[in-house]
């Protein structure tokens, strides 16, 4: 039996929760790879926000997006993912209802560019007012990096302390010497 990727284990959890119509945001687009997925699972009534403090990233996505017919379905934004409050609509703060975070830097890139623990914990904090009542935050944490360490270990800190209408789970590899992803998944609890 062929083994899923971390990423691939991402997408499985969040098919379960990603529905038509959904409005969603990739706080890291990257390569593009998970900004395609949610704009292929929300069908035309849905829509992606994507941010990126790197205009690679941006260039990337839009070019992945293009070739799917997708790029309508996404606003992409050229900017670091700790400014989502003042680029995501206020029509729609506390709707958004799946946030996607993959930390680290953009791979075949220029790895000193990377997130960094103060931007990742205000973007985190502003995920919080951007989700929906019953919305799900996605983290994936690469500690292999200089930083990565300190930064995984501050998103699981922020996690463990969330408030009692949030609900955290924090998968940690097995036997990976310190340098896998860990995978953190937040679940807004209705009030």
């Amino acid at each position: 039996m062929a083994r899923v990727s971390l990423t691939g284990q991402v997408h499985k959890s969040l098919l379960a929760r990603i529905k038509d119509g959904a409005t969603c945001i990739d706080a890291t687009a990257g390569n593009g790879f998970d900004t395609l997925f949610l704009a292929s699972h929300t069908g035309e009534a849905g829509h992606t926000y994507a941010f990126d403090i790197q205009q690679q990233a941006i260039d990337n996505t839009k070019k992945r997006l293009a070739e799917a017919d997708l790029l309508d379905r996404v606003t992409l934004i050229h900017a670091g993912h700790e400014s989502m409050l003042e680029h995501v609509p206020e029509t729609d703060h506390g709707k958004v209802d799946i946030i996607v975070f993959n930390l680290g830097y953009l791979p075949r890139t220029d790895k000193s560019v990377i997130t960094h623990e103060p931007t990742t914990l205000q973007a985190l904090n502003s995920s919080l007012k951007l989700l929906s009542s019953r919305g799900h935050i996605s983290i994936l944490a690469y500690p292999g990096h200089p930083g990565g360490r300190e930064e995984a270990e501050a998103v699981k800190t922020w996690a463990k302390h969330l408030p009692a209408t949030f609900d955290a789970r924090i998968h940690e590899p097995e036997n990976s010497g310190g340098s896998s992803p860990e995978w953190i998944e937040i679940n807004a609890i209705a009030k």
